[in-house]
Protein backbone atom coordinates (compact mmCIF):
# COMPACT_ATOMS: atom_id res chain seq x y z
CA UNK A 1 0.00 0.00 0.00
CA UNK A 2 1.49 3.64 -0.72
CA UNK A 3 0.65 6.72 0.62
CA UNK A 4 0.03 9.65 -1.40
CA UNK A 5 -0.83 13.31 -1.00
CA UNK A 6 -3.01 15.10 -3.29
CA UNK A 7 -4.29 18.02 -4.61
CA UNK A 8 -8.35 18.93 -4.26
CA UNK A 9 -8.48 20.48 -7.54
CA UNK A 10 -7.47 19.79 -10.95
CA UNK A 11 -4.92 22.32 -11.21
CA UNK A 12 -3.59 25.10 -8.75
CA UNK A 13 -4.64 28.21 -10.20
CA UNK A 14 -1.43 30.79 -10.80
CA UNK A 15 -1.79 34.21 -9.54
CA UNK A 16 0.54 37.17 -9.43
CA UNK A 17 -0.94 38.84 -6.34
CA UNK A 18 0.91 39.18 -2.82
CA UNK A 19 0.04 36.22 -0.66
CA UNK A 20 -0.86 38.88 1.96
CA UNK A 21 -2.60 41.87 0.37
CA UNK A 22 -1.23 45.63 1.82
CA UNK A 23 -3.58 46.00 4.67
CA UNK A 24 -2.58 42.54 6.29
CA UNK A 25 0.95 43.82 6.21
CA UNK A 26 -0.15 46.99 7.68
CA UNK A 27 -1.92 45.59 10.49
CA UNK A 28 0.46 43.08 11.16
CA UNK A 29 3.40 45.96 11.53
CA UNK A 30 1.07 48.33 13.65
CA UNK A 31 1.15 45.35 16.23
CA UNK A 32 4.73 44.69 15.98
CA UNK A 33 4.70 41.60 14.45
CA UNK A 34 5.81 39.70 11.10
CA UNK A 35 4.34 37.36 9.53
CA UNK A 36 5.35 33.62 10.75
CA UNK A 37 6.97 31.17 8.52
CA UNK A 38 4.03 28.76 8.69
CA UNK A 39 1.52 31.08 8.42
CA UNK A 40 2.92 32.31 5.20
CA UNK A 41 2.93 28.27 4.32
CA UNK A 42 -0.43 27.90 4.89
CA UNK A 43 -1.70 31.05 2.37
CA UNK A 44 0.68 29.04 -0.10
CA UNK A 45 -1.03 25.89 0.66
CA UNK A 46 -4.86 27.61 0.39
CA UNK A 47 -3.75 29.18 -2.72
CA UNK A 48 -2.60 25.79 -4.72
CA UNK A 49 -5.81 24.54 -3.38
CA UNK A 50 -4.31 22.12 -0.99
CA UNK A 51 -5.82 20.50 2.27
CA UNK A 52 -3.31 21.13 4.58
CA UNK A 53 -2.71 19.86 8.64
CA UNK A 54 -1.12 22.25 10.51
CA UNK A 55 0.80 20.90 13.71
CA UNK A 56 1.85 23.57 16.06
CA UNK A 57 2.91 24.09 20.09
CA UNK A 58 0.99 26.32 22.05
CA UNK A 59 0.93 30.30 21.59
CA UNK A 60 2.30 29.41 18.04
CA UNK A 61 -0.67 31.45 16.24
CA UNK A 62 -2.00 28.30 14.48
CA UNK A 63 -5.92 29.49 14.73
CA UNK A 64 -4.63 32.79 12.75
CA UNK A 65 -2.73 30.34 10.54
CA UNK A 66 -5.61 28.64 10.00
CA UNK A 67 -8.19 31.51 8.92
CA UNK A 68 -5.73 33.87 7.59
CA UNK A 69 -6.52 32.36 3.87
CA UNK A 70 -10.15 32.94 4.25
CA UNK A 71 -9.67 36.48 5.12
CA UNK A 72 -7.95 36.89 2.36
CA UNK A 73 -9.90 35.48 0.17
CA UNK A 74 -12.93 36.91 1.23
CA UNK A 75 -11.73 40.45 0.74
CA UNK A 76 -9.99 39.91 -2.39
CA UNK A 77 -12.65 39.78 -4.62
CA UNK A 78 -16.27 38.68 -5.19
CA UNK A 79 -16.95 35.04 -6.43
CA UNK A 80 -19.47 33.70 -8.54
CA UNK A 81 -22.49 32.71 -6.13
CA UNK A 82 -24.66 29.63 -6.45
CA UNK A 83 -25.81 29.25 -2.74
CA UNK A 84 -26.48 30.77 0.70
CA UNK A 85 -22.76 32.43 0.37
CA UNK A 86 -21.21 30.46 3.20
CA UNK A 87 -17.61 30.96 2.77
CA UNK A 88 -15.77 29.00 5.82
CA UNK A 89 -16.57 26.32 8.17
CA UNK A 90 -15.17 26.45 10.99
CA UNK A 91 -15.24 23.41 13.73
CA UNK A 92 -14.36 23.02 16.77
CA UNK A 93 -14.63 20.07 20.22
CA UNK A 94 -16.13 23.19 22.31
CA UNK A 95 -18.84 25.54 22.41
CA UNK A 96 -16.12 28.06 24.98
CA UNK A 97 -13.53 27.45 22.28
CA UNK A 98 -15.62 28.70 19.41
CA UNK A 99 -17.04 31.82 20.91
CA UNK A 100 -13.24 32.50 21.84
CA UNK A 101 -11.69 31.77 18.57
CA UNK A 102 -14.75 34.15 17.00
CA UNK A 103 -14.33 37.01 19.70
CA UNK A 104 -10.65 36.85 18.68
CA UNK A 105 -11.33 36.81 14.82
CA UNK A 106 -12.87 40.04 15.65
CA UNK A 107 -10.11 41.83 16.57
CA UNK A 108 -8.38 42.11 13.05
CA UNK A 109 -11.83 42.55 11.74
CA UNK A 110 -12.43 45.19 13.03
CA UNK A 111 -9.15 46.83 12.92
CA UNK A 112 -8.69 46.22 9.66
CA UNK A 113 -12.37 47.49 8.75
CA UNK A 114 -13.03 43.85 6.68
CA UNK A 115 -16.48 43.37 4.79
CA UNK A 116 -16.38 39.83 6.83
CA UNK A 117 -19.32 38.85 9.37
CA UNK A 118 -18.33 36.31 11.49
CA UNK A 119 -20.69 34.05 13.83
CA UNK A 120 -21.22 31.08 16.26
CA UNK A 121 -23.75 28.19 16.01
CA UNK A 122 -23.74 25.93 19.26
CA UNK A 123 -26.40 25.09 21.16
CA UNK A 124 -26.42 28.04 23.16
CA UNK A 125 -27.60 30.08 19.65
CA UNK A 126 -31.27 30.87 19.88
CA UNK A 127 -33.59 29.01 17.69
CA UNK A 128 -34.57 32.35 15.53
CA UNK A 129 -30.65 32.59 15.11
CA UNK A 130 -30.08 29.19 13.83
CA UNK A 131 -32.56 28.93 11.81
CA UNK A 132 -31.59 32.51 9.96
CA UNK A 133 -28.08 31.37 9.56
CA UNK A 134 -29.40 28.29 7.06
CA UNK A 135 -31.09 30.81 5.02
CA UNK A 136 -28.58 33.71 5.44
CA UNK A 137 -25.44 32.36 6.38
CA UNK A 138 -22.12 35.02 7.76
CA UNK A 139 -19.20 34.75 5.75
CA UNK A 140 -17.77 31.95 8.56
CA UNK A 141 -19.68 29.73 10.94
CA UNK A 142 -17.99 28.70 13.82
CA UNK A 143 -19.91 25.98 15.24
CA UNK A 144 -19.63 22.23 16.86
CA UNK A 145 -20.30 18.46 15.52
CA UNK A 146 -23.22 18.12 16.56
CA UNK A 147 -24.18 21.16 14.77
CA UNK A 148 -22.97 20.78 11.83
CA UNK A 149 -24.93 16.73 11.73
CA UNK A 150 -28.30 18.96 12.18
CA UNK A 151 -27.37 21.32 9.65
CA UNK A 152 -26.48 18.38 6.89
CA UNK A 153 -30.28 16.83 8.19
CA UNK A 154 -32.07 19.67 6.55
CA UNK A 155 -33.51 19.44 2.98
CA UNK A 156 -31.48 23.01 2.16
CA UNK A 157 -27.80 21.31 3.12
CA UNK A 158 -27.10 21.61 -0.51
CA UNK A 159 -28.20 25.20 -0.72
CA UNK A 160 -26.39 26.16 2.25
CA UNK A 161 -22.97 24.75 1.43
CA UNK A 162 -22.88 25.28 -2.75
CA UNK A 163 -20.36 28.10 -1.99
CA UNK A 164 -18.16 26.45 1.05
CA UNK A 165 -14.17 27.12 0.13
CA UNK A 166 -12.52 26.33 3.42
CA UNK A 167 -13.27 23.77 6.25
CA UNK A 168 -11.32 24.18 9.41
CA UNK A 169 -10.84 21.65 11.62
CA UNK A 170 -9.17 23.01 15.09
CA UNK A 171 -7.82 20.78 17.25
CA UNK A 172 -8.52 17.45 15.98
CA UNK A 173 -6.58 15.22 17.82
CA UNK A 174 -9.44 15.69 20.75
CA UNK A 175 -11.89 14.30 17.76
CA UNK A 176 -10.67 12.15 15.85
CA UNK A 177 -10.04 9.09 18.20
CA UNK A 178 -13.87 9.02 19.50
CA UNK A 179 -17.25 8.14 18.28
CA UNK A 180 -17.23 12.14 17.79
CA UNK A 181 -14.36 11.57 15.19
CA UNK A 182 -16.72 9.03 13.46
CA UNK A 183 -20.06 11.04 13.27
CA UNK A 184 -17.75 14.60 12.00
CA UNK A 185 -15.88 12.19 9.10
CA UNK A 186 -18.89 10.93 7.85
CA UNK A 187 -20.09 14.96 7.71
CA UNK A 188 -17.21 15.82 6.10
CA UNK A 189 -17.58 12.80 3.43
CA UNK A 190 -20.94 14.36 3.25
CA UNK A 191 -19.55 17.89 2.54
CA UNK A 192 -17.15 16.39 -0.18
CA UNK A 193 -20.59 15.74 -2.10
CA UNK A 194 -22.50 18.50 -1.69
CA UNK A 195 -19.06 20.69 -2.06
CA UNK A 196 -16.55 19.15 -3.66
CA UNK A 197 -13.57 22.18 -4.16
CA UNK A 198 -13.80 22.63 -0.47
CA UNK A 199 -10.25 22.54 1.01
CA UNK A 200 -9.74 21.16 4.33
CA UNK A 201 -7.27 22.53 6.99
CA UNK A 202 -6.88 20.81 10.28
CA UNK A 203 -4.96 22.39 13.25
CA UNK A 204 -4.04 20.01 15.57
CA UNK A 205 -1.19 19.83 18.44
CA UNK A 206 2.31 17.60 18.73
CA UNK A 207 1.07 13.84 18.07
CA UNK A 208 2.90 10.92 17.30
CA UNK A 209 1.66 10.15 13.81
CA UNK A 210 0.68 12.98 12.42
CA UNK A 211 -0.17 10.28 8.70
CA UNK A 212 -3.32 9.29 10.88
CA UNK A 213 -4.90 13.04 10.76
CA UNK A 214 -3.53 13.83 7.02
CA UNK A 215 -5.45 10.56 6.25
CA UNK A 216 -8.61 11.49 8.18
CA UNK A 217 -8.58 15.13 6.09
CA UNK A 218 -8.82 13.56 3.04
CA UNK A 219 -11.28 11.38 1.10
CA UNK A 220 -9.97 7.57 1.11
CA UNK A 221 -11.07 6.57 -2.57
CA UNK A 222 -8.96 3.63 -2.67
CA UNK A 223 -7.90 2.45 -0.09
CA UNK A 224 -7.06 -0.50 -0.62
CA UNK A 225 -4.14 0.67 -3.23
CA UNK A 226 -3.46 4.00 -1.07
CA UNK A 227 -3.69 6.59 1.15
CA UNK A 228 -4.62 9.85 0.41
CA UNK A 229 -2.42 12.28 3.16
CA UNK A 230 -3.02 16.02 3.24
CA UNK A 231 -0.30 18.62 3.24
CA UNK A 232 1.79 18.87 6.38
CA UNK A 233 2.94 22.19 8.11
CA UNK A 234 4.81 21.32 11.04
CA UNK A 235 5.88 24.15 13.57
CA UNK A 236 8.89 23.55 15.73
CA UNK A 237 10.27 25.16 19.05
CA UNK A 238 8.64 26.28 21.92
CA UNK A 239 9.85 26.52 25.64
CA UNK A 240 9.64 23.17 27.65
CA UNK A 241 6.86 23.48 30.50
CA UNK A 242 6.74 24.18 33.90
CA UNK A 243 5.28 21.46 36.09
CA UNK A 244 6.05 20.61 39.46
CA UNK A 245 4.07 18.30 42.08
CA UNK A 246 2.60 20.16 44.95
CA UNK A 247 4.28 19.30 47.99
CA UNK A 248 1.88 20.27 51.07
CA UNK A 249 2.72 20.35 54.24
CA UNK A 250 -0.76 18.67 55.23
CA UNK A 251 -0.45 15.39 55.15
CA UNK A 252 -2.16 13.56 51.53
CA UNK A 253 -5.20 11.45 52.57
CA UNK A 254 -5.31 7.65 51.28
CA UNK A 255 -8.46 8.45 49.65
CA UNK A 256 -10.84 10.62 48.33
CA UNK A 257 -11.24 13.03 45.95
CA UNK A 258 -12.24 16.08 47.53
CA UNK A 259 -8.42 17.54 47.72
CA UNK A 260 -9.66 19.49 50.65
CA UNK A 261 -6.21 19.34 52.30
CA UNK A 262 -4.33 21.20 49.57
CA UNK A 263 -7.06 24.12 49.73
CA UNK A 264 -4.36 26.58 51.62
CA UNK A 265 -2.02 25.62 48.97
CA UNK A 266 -4.12 26.12 46.35
CA UNK A 267 -5.25 29.87 47.59
CA UNK A 268 -1.44 30.59 48.26
CA UNK A 269 -0.81 29.88 44.15
CA UNK A 270 -3.74 31.84 43.28
CA UNK A 271 -2.41 34.85 45.56
CA UNK A 272 0.95 34.64 44.37
CA UNK A 273 -0.02 34.70 40.00
CA UNK A 274 -2.20 37.18 37.71
CA UNK A 275 -4.43 34.72 37.02
CA UNK A 276 -5.06 31.04 37.58
CA UNK A 277 -6.84 28.26 36.09
CA UNK A 278 -7.68 25.21 38.10
CA UNK A 279 -9.03 22.26 35.90
CA UNK A 280 -10.89 19.50 37.66
CA UNK A 281 -12.09 16.23 36.11
CA UNK A 282 -16.21 16.39 37.15
CA UNK A 283 -18.68 19.14 37.57
CA UNK A 284 -19.11 18.21 41.45
CA UNK A 285 -15.26 18.62 42.40
CA UNK A 286 -16.00 22.40 40.61
CA UNK A 287 -18.92 23.07 42.26
CA UNK A 288 -16.79 21.61 45.84
CA UNK A 289 -13.49 23.19 45.21
CA UNK A 290 -15.41 26.88 44.41
CA UNK A 291 -17.13 26.74 47.44
CA UNK A 292 -14.24 25.72 49.93
CA UNK A 293 -12.30 28.08 48.26
CA UNK A 294 -14.37 31.52 48.59
CA UNK A 295 -14.74 30.23 52.73
CA UNK A 296 -11.29 31.04 52.72
CA UNK A 297 -11.14 33.74 50.40
CA UNK A 298 -10.20 36.45 52.72
CA UNK A 299 -8.71 38.46 50.19
CA UNK A 300 -11.99 38.84 48.66
CA UNK A 301 -10.27 37.85 44.86
CA UNK A 302 -12.51 37.77 42.30
CA UNK A 303 -12.58 33.90 41.78
CA UNK A 304 -15.45 32.36 39.31
CA UNK A 305 -16.35 28.79 38.02
CA UNK A 306 -17.04 27.58 34.84
CA UNK A 307 -18.53 23.96 33.98
CA UNK A 308 -21.40 22.59 31.41
CA UNK A 309 -24.31 22.84 33.76
CA UNK A 310 -23.98 26.31 34.05
CA UNK A 311 -26.35 28.26 31.78
CA UNK A 312 -25.02 29.78 28.78
CA UNK A 313 -25.12 33.57 30.45
CA UNK A 314 -23.63 32.99 33.02
CA UNK A 315 -20.71 31.03 31.43
CA UNK A 316 -19.92 33.88 28.94
CA UNK A 317 -20.04 36.37 31.62
CA UNK A 318 -17.23 34.33 33.16
CA UNK A 319 -15.47 33.59 29.57
CA UNK A 320 -15.55 37.73 29.35
CA UNK A 321 -14.29 38.47 32.69
CA UNK A 322 -11.49 36.24 31.96
CA UNK A 323 -10.43 37.63 28.46
CA UNK A 324 -10.86 41.56 29.90
CA UNK A 325 -8.36 40.26 32.73
CA UNK A 326 -10.70 41.12 35.28
CA UNK A 327 -10.75 37.36 37.34
CA UNK A 328 -7.41 36.09 39.70
CA UNK A 329 -8.84 32.58 39.41
CA UNK A 330 -11.88 30.49 37.15
CA UNK A 331 -12.33 26.98 38.56
CA UNK A 332 -13.19 24.88 35.57
CA UNK A 333 -13.95 21.06 33.97
CA UNK A 334 -12.87 20.07 30.51
CA UNK A 335 -14.85 23.38 29.06
CA UNK A 336 -11.94 25.15 28.85
CA UNK A 337 -9.31 23.33 28.29
CA UNK A 338 -8.83 23.16 24.35
CA UNK A 339 -7.02 25.53 22.61
CA UNK A 340 -8.91 28.65 24.60
CA UNK A 341 -6.44 31.76 24.63
CA UNK A 342 -6.51 33.55 27.88
CA UNK A 343 -3.38 36.12 27.57
CA UNK A 344 -3.43 36.82 31.19
CA UNK A 345 -3.49 33.01 32.62
CA UNK A 346 0.09 32.30 33.91
CA UNK A 347 -0.39 29.62 36.16
CA UNK A 348 -2.85 26.12 35.59
CA UNK A 349 -3.69 24.24 38.43
CA UNK A 350 -5.15 20.61 37.94
CA UNK A 351 -6.62 19.47 41.06
CA UNK A 352 -7.23 15.79 40.97
CA UNK A 353 -5.11 13.02 38.47
CA UNK A 354 -5.57 14.45 34.84
CA UNK A 355 -5.69 10.94 34.37
CA UNK A 356 -4.00 10.94 30.89
CA UNK A 357 -1.02 12.41 29.31
CA UNK A 358 -2.45 14.37 26.20
CA UNK A 359 -5.45 15.93 28.79
CA UNK A 360 -2.60 17.39 30.88
CA UNK A 361 -0.85 19.00 28.19
CA UNK A 362 -3.93 20.58 26.94
CA UNK A 363 -4.73 22.08 30.03
CA UNK A 364 -1.59 23.13 31.26
CA UNK A 365 -0.97 25.01 27.49
CA UNK A 366 -3.73 27.49 28.49
CA UNK A 367 -0.80 29.02 30.80
CA UNK A 368 1.29 31.68 29.63
CA UNK A 369 0.13 31.31 25.64
CA UNK A 370 2.77 32.27 23.55
CA UNK A 371 5.57 30.10 21.71
CA UNK A 372 8.52 31.43 23.33
CA UNK A 373 7.36 31.77 27.26
CA UNK A 374 6.97 28.42 29.48
CA UNK A 375 3.54 27.29 30.47
CA UNK A 376 3.42 26.78 34.52
CA UNK A 377 1.39 24.40 35.97
CA UNK A 378 0.62 22.75 39.61
CA UNK A 379 -0.14 19.05 39.99
CA UNK A 380 -2.52 18.98 43.03
CA UNK A 381 -3.25 14.84 43.81
CA UNK A 382 -6.15 14.18 45.73
CA UNK A 383 -5.00 10.82 47.39
CA UNK A 384 -1.69 8.86 47.95
CA UNK A 385 -2.87 7.04 44.86
CA UNK A 386 -3.21 9.63 42.99
CA UNK A 387 0.52 10.92 43.33
CA UNK A 388 1.76 7.86 41.34
CA UNK A 389 -0.55 9.10 38.62
CA UNK A 390 0.18 12.57 38.38
CA UNK A 391 4.36 11.82 38.83
CA UNK A 392 3.61 9.47 35.58
CA UNK A 393 1.82 12.12 33.59
CA UNK A 394 4.23 14.88 34.90
CA UNK A 395 6.99 12.92 33.35
CA UNK A 396 4.87 12.34 30.14
CA UNK A 397 3.85 15.35 29.25
CA UNK A 398 7.53 16.59 29.75
CA UNK A 399 8.84 13.70 27.07
CA UNK A 400 6.09 15.43 24.72
CA UNK A 401 4.36 12.35 24.74
CA UNK A 402 0.32 11.96 23.81
CA UNK A 403 -1.55 8.85 24.59
CA UNK A 404 -4.43 9.29 22.09
CA UNK A 405 -5.42 6.56 19.99
CA UNK A 406 -6.13 8.20 16.52
CA UNK A 407 -6.41 5.32 14.43
CA UNK A 408 -9.99 3.18 14.78
CA UNK A 409 -12.86 1.58 12.81
CA UNK A 410 -16.00 3.83 12.75
CA UNK A 411 -18.54 2.95 15.08
CA UNK A 412 -21.69 1.25 13.32
CA UNK A 413 -23.86 2.62 15.67
CA UNK A 414 -22.34 5.99 14.40
CA UNK A 415 -23.09 4.89 10.51
CA UNK A 416 -26.89 4.40 11.42
CA UNK A 417 -27.43 7.84 12.60
CA UNK A 418 -25.58 9.40 9.82
CA UNK A 419 -28.01 7.23 7.81
CA UNK A 420 -31.07 8.78 9.36
CA UNK A 421 -29.95 12.33 9.15
CA UNK A 422 -29.16 11.93 5.92
CA UNK A 423 -32.54 11.02 4.54
CA UNK A 424 -34.17 13.77 6.77
CA UNK A 425 -32.24 15.84 4.37
CA UNK A 426 -33.89 14.00 1.48
CA UNK A 427 -34.47 10.63 -0.46
CA UNK A 428 -31.13 8.87 -0.69
CA UNK A 429 -29.63 5.97 -2.79
CA UNK A 430 -27.96 2.81 -0.38
CA UNK A 431 -25.27 2.66 -3.59
CA UNK A 432 -24.41 6.61 -3.95
CA UNK A 433 -24.48 6.50 0.11
CA UNK A 434 -22.21 3.71 0.36
CA UNK A 435 -19.45 5.17 -1.82
CA UNK A 436 -19.93 8.52 0.32
CA UNK A 437 -19.53 6.88 3.51
CA UNK A 438 -16.46 4.82 2.66
CA UNK A 439 -14.24 7.89 1.59
CA UNK A 440 -14.23 8.91 5.18
CA UNK A 441 -11.09 7.30 6.92
CA UNK A 442 -12.59 5.31 9.63
CA UNK A 443 -15.26 3.90 7.79
CA UNK A 444 -12.69 3.05 4.67
CA UNK A 445 -12.74 -0.66 4.85
CA UNK A 446 -16.23 -0.93 5.80
CA UNK A 447 -17.71 -3.96 3.46
CA UNK A 448 -20.99 -3.61 1.44
CA UNK A 449 -22.82 -6.21 3.72
CA UNK A 450 -22.37 -4.62 6.77
CA UNK A 451 -23.20 -1.41 5.44
CA UNK A 452 -26.22 -2.99 3.61
CA UNK A 453 -27.17 -4.50 7.42
CA UNK A 454 -26.94 -1.15 9.00
CA UNK A 455 -29.39 0.46 6.39
CA UNK A 456 -31.92 -1.90 6.84
CA UNK A 457 -31.71 -1.90 10.98
CA UNK A 458 -32.18 2.00 10.36
CA UNK A 459 -34.88 1.15 7.54
CA UNK A 460 -36.78 -1.77 9.59
CA UNK A 461 -35.61 -1.58 13.04
CA UNK A 462 -33.20 -4.68 12.06
CA UNK A 463 -34.58 -8.31 11.95
CA UNK A 464 -36.17 -8.72 16.06
CA UNK A 465 -38.08 -5.54 15.08
CA UNK A 466 -39.12 -5.22 11.49
CA UNK A 467 -42.29 -6.53 12.52
CA UNK A 468 -43.41 -3.44 14.76
CA UNK A 469 -44.18 -0.66 12.35
CA UNK A 470 -43.30 2.09 14.94
CA UNK A 471 -39.49 1.12 13.90
CA UNK A 472 -40.00 1.52 10.08
CA UNK A 473 -38.27 4.54 9.68
CA UNK A 474 -37.16 4.48 6.01
CA UNK A 475 -39.44 3.86 3.02
CA UNK A 476 -38.51 2.61 -0.46
CA UNK A 477 -39.23 4.35 -3.82
CA UNK A 478 -39.90 3.21 -7.01
CA UNK A 479 -36.04 4.00 -8.20
CA UNK A 480 -34.23 2.45 -5.64
CA UNK A 481 -33.97 5.47 -3.23
CA UNK A 482 -35.06 5.68 0.83
CA UNK A 483 -36.99 8.10 1.64
CA UNK A 484 -38.19 9.19 5.49
CA UNK A 485 -41.42 7.35 6.40
CA UNK A 486 -42.52 10.43 8.71
CA UNK A 487 -41.78 14.31 9.37
CA UNK A 488 -41.92 13.03 12.92
CA UNK A 489 -38.46 10.63 12.35
CA UNK A 490 -36.21 13.76 10.93
CA UNK A 491 -37.64 16.02 13.92
CA UNK A 492 -36.78 13.45 16.64
CA UNK A 493 -33.23 13.11 15.35
CA UNK A 494 -32.63 16.35 15.37
CA UNK A 495 -34.07 16.73 18.74
CA UNK A 496 -31.49 13.83 19.50
CA UNK A 497 -28.54 13.83 16.93
CA UNK A 498 -24.94 13.58 18.44
CA UNK A 499 -22.24 10.91 20.29
CA UNK A 500 -22.50 13.03 23.16
CA UNK A 501 -24.65 11.05 25.66
CA UNK A 502 -26.93 12.68 28.31
CA UNK A 503 -28.30 12.03 31.40
CA UNK A 504 -32.32 13.66 32.00
CA UNK A 505 -31.78 17.22 33.49
CA UNK A 506 -33.92 19.77 34.75
CA UNK A 507 -33.88 23.11 34.58
CA UNK A 508 -32.91 25.62 37.50
CA UNK A 509 -34.83 28.59 38.19
CA UNK A 510 -34.64 30.92 40.83
CA UNK A 511 -38.36 31.36 42.83
CA UNK A 512 -40.45 34.00 41.97
CA UNK A 513 -43.54 33.69 44.09
CA UNK A 514 -46.94 35.28 43.87
CA UNK A 515 -49.15 36.87 46.19
CA UNK A 516 -49.76 35.47 50.17
CA UNK A 517 -50.68 31.93 50.39
CA UNK A 518 -53.30 31.06 52.57
CA UNK A 519 -52.59 29.47 55.79
CA UNK A 520 -51.59 25.97 55.81
CA UNK A 521 -51.17 26.11 51.57
CA UNK A 522 -47.79 26.34 49.75
CA UNK A 523 -46.77 29.24 48.17
CA UNK A 524 -47.27 28.93 44.43
CA UNK A 525 -43.80 29.22 42.22
CA UNK A 526 -43.70 30.73 39.29
CA UNK A 527 -40.64 31.04 36.67
CA UNK A 528 -37.84 33.35 37.34
CA UNK A 529 -34.14 33.35 35.77
CA UNK A 530 -32.37 30.42 34.61
CA UNK A 531 -29.24 29.27 36.72
CA UNK A 532 -28.37 26.21 34.71
CA UNK A 533 -28.84 22.43 34.47
CA UNK A 534 -28.82 19.76 37.26
CA UNK A 535 -29.13 15.37 37.25
CA UNK A 536 -32.76 14.75 37.68
CA UNK A 537 -31.74 11.65 40.20
CA UNK A 538 -29.89 14.50 42.68
CA UNK A 539 -33.13 16.48 42.76
CA UNK A 540 -35.13 13.07 43.31
CA UNK A 541 -33.22 12.80 46.65
CA UNK A 542 -34.03 16.21 47.73
CA UNK A 543 -37.13 17.26 49.97
CA UNK A 544 -38.35 21.00 49.83
CA UNK A 545 -36.12 22.81 52.45
CA UNK A 546 -33.30 21.08 51.11
CA UNK A 547 -30.10 23.38 50.83
CA UNK A 548 -27.11 22.92 47.99
CA UNK A 549 -24.51 24.42 46.02
CA UNK A 550 -25.03 25.45 42.66
CA UNK A 551 -23.21 27.90 39.99
CA UNK A 552 -21.23 28.73 43.19
CA UNK A 553 -24.09 29.96 45.66
CA UNK A 554 -25.85 28.15 48.03
CA UNK A 555 -29.81 27.68 47.39
CA UNK A 556 -32.92 26.22 48.84
CA UNK A 557 -34.98 23.72 47.01
CA UNK A 558 -38.08 24.83 47.34
CA UNK A 559 -40.26 22.53 44.65
CA UNK A 560 -40.30 20.91 41.63
CA UNK A 561 -42.79 21.53 38.98
CA UNK A 562 -42.63 19.93 34.94
CA UNK A 563 -38.98 19.43 34.48
CA UNK A 564 -38.02 23.19 36.22
CA UNK A 565 -36.52 23.08 39.87
CA UNK A 566 -37.39 26.29 41.84
CA UNK A 567 -34.70 27.73 43.99
CA UNK A 568 -34.29 30.67 46.20
CA UNK A 569 -30.91 32.22 47.61
CA UNK A 570 -30.24 31.18 51.37
CA UNK A 571 -27.13 30.34 53.32
CA UNK A 572 -26.08 27.31 54.98
CA UNK A 573 -23.13 26.00 56.55
CA UNK A 574 -23.54 22.26 55.20
CA UNK A 575 -25.30 22.64 52.25
CA UNK A 576 -25.27 19.21 49.26
CA UNK A 577 -23.10 18.87 46.71
CA UNK A 578 -24.44 18.33 43.31
CA UNK A 579 -23.64 14.56 42.16
CA UNK A 580 -23.62 14.14 38.33
CA UNK A 581 -23.50 11.54 35.90
CA UNK A 582 -19.95 10.40 33.96
CA UNK A 583 -18.35 11.41 37.45
CA UNK A 584 -15.09 8.42 36.76
CA UNK A 585 -12.72 9.53 34.38
CA UNK A 586 -10.55 6.29 32.93
CA UNK A 587 -7.25 6.29 33.46
CA UNK A 588 -5.39 5.94 29.69
CA UNK A 589 -3.43 3.11 28.81
CA UNK A 590 -0.44 5.01 28.63
CA UNK A 591 -0.03 6.10 31.66
CA UNK A 592 -1.39 2.62 33.31
CA UNK A 593 1.15 0.74 31.72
Amino acid sequence: MTRKRRTNSSAAEIRTEPLLPERFEQWFRSRGWTIRPHQRAMLEKARARRSTLLIAPTGAGKTLAGFLPSLVELVSGERPRRGAGLHTLYISPLKALAVDVARNLLTPVEEMQLPVRIETRTADTSVGKRQRQRVRPPDMLLTTPEQLALLLSHADAAYLFADLRTIILDELHALVGSKRGDLLALDLARLGTLAPDAIRIGLSATVARPSELRAFLLPQREPDRAIHLADLVIVTGGAKPDIRLLESKNPVPWAGHTTLYALPDVYAAIKAHRMSLLFVNTRFQAELLFHELWRINDDNLPIALHHGSLDATQRRKVEAAMAAGRLRAVVATSTLDLGIDWGDVDLVINVGAPKGASRLIQRIGRSNHRLDEPSKALLVPSNRFEVLECRAALDAALEGVQDVVLSRKGALDVLAQHVLGTAAAGPFHPDELYNEVISAQPYADLSRRDFDRVVDFVATGGYSLRTYERFARLRPMDDGRLRIAHPRIAQQYRMNAGTIVDAPMLKVRLVRRRGVPAPGHAARLTGGRVLGEIDEMFIAELQVGDTFVFGGEIVRFEGLRDTDVFVSRTWDSEPKIPSYPGGKFPLSTHLAS
